[in-house]
């Protein structure tokens, strides 16, 4: 799906947080609908905004893409440096009063061999970069994006892999909960226009988001319009169950025009931007709209994939 950030995880070999089953913290809307997400001043955007200041691109970047609180994606694998990393971003965060939206982006096989290829070597080195990950949350209100496609796009793993992959990312929700219990973790439920929502719900509960979870997201890195998100996350709460205690958030950083017209989802041209970053959804179900795919940052085909173009972010931006 994308690379971006220089960020990632650590090598510790202390046994492994199990816990008690998790609870999730909400029962629709816990995520306060006042809630001011973090906007990361190192974030490409915003570094890009302010080294090109007599750019004409420079002006509708800034006003219409690098205000706006977007996620922080962890992907690249440094296991030394993943815990020190984190508490970076949340330390910012947590200085302003604001909720930070991360991504944990190390699963591996990440992107079946794609654009976004790469990930930790094997699970058990996954294992203990999530619990380096984890340790660098600090204790405050976090929001955290759980390995996007990796419960949707399966088509490359053995039946053995796969039960291997679910467990570890149960173990993960696990791990960061023990962390940090103001943590919200998402899991992984594709999007309106890929698996079926009782196909993905199937998924979702194989993957332990019934114990382990906080609520699902949709739309990550693509372009579906927000109502068919909803409609579709709702679908997939239904799927698992009402008196689960599972919201979703959707992914609205570039659906403002819908899909192309061909489905094309990387880097087509044409699209913008969509709601602005909010937990005020008016929808008890739904906890957040957020951009979690930061604007201008490319999918793999017009540039490497999790690069900032600001020719594609001006595009995006109009």
């Amino acid at each position: 799906m994308r690379i971006t950030r220089a960020l990632a995880a650590a090598g510790l070999a202390a046994a492994f947080l199990i816990g008690a089953a998790h609870t999730p913290q909400a029962v629709a809307g816990e995520l306060p609908g006042g809630t001011r997400f973090f906007n990361d001043p190192e974030s490409q955007v915003n570094k890009w905004v302010a080294a090109n200041p007599g750019d004409s691109r420079q002006p509708r970047i800034a006003s219409r893409i690098a205000s706006q609180p977007q996620a922080v994606w962890f992907s690249r694998y440094a296991p030394a440096t993943v815990t020190e990393d984190v508490r970076e971003v949340t330390s910012a965060a947590s200085a302003k009063g604001e909720t930070p939206v991360l991504v944990t982006y190390q699963i591996p096989n990440r992107d079946c061999g794609g654009a976004s290829a790469g990930g930790a070597p094997d699970l058990a080195s996954y294992d203990a970069w999530v619990r380096g990950f984890a340790a660098g949350l600090g204790g405050g209100p976090v929001v955290v994006i759980l390995e996007p496609d990796s419960i949707a796009l399966i088509s490359c793993l053995s039946s053995s892999e796969l039960s291997g992959r679910y467990a570890s990312l149960a173990r993960a929700a696990t791990a960061i909960h023990s962390a940090n219990p103001n943590a919200r973790v998402y899991f992984d439920a594709g999007h309106s226009a890929w698996n079926s929502a009782a196909v993905q719900a199937s998924r979702l509960r194989s993957a332990g988001v019934l114990t382990s979870g906080d609520g699902i997201y949709s739309n990550v890195s693509n372009f579906r319009r927000t109502t068919d998100e909803v409609a579709f996350a709702k679908s997939v709460l239904t799927q698992l169950g009402t008196s689960s205690g599972l919201t979703a958030v959707i992914d609205t950083s570039r659906n403002g025009n819908g899909p192309a017209s061909d489905n094309t989802w990387c880097d087509p041209h044409g699209r913008k931007v969509g709601e602005n970053p909010t937990a005020n959804t008016g929808d008890p179900a739904i906890d957040a709209y957020l951009w979690i795919k930061p604007p201008g940052e490319l999918d793999g085909c017009a540039g490497a994939a999790g690069t900032f173009s600001p020719d594609y972010a001006y595009e995006l931006a109009g």
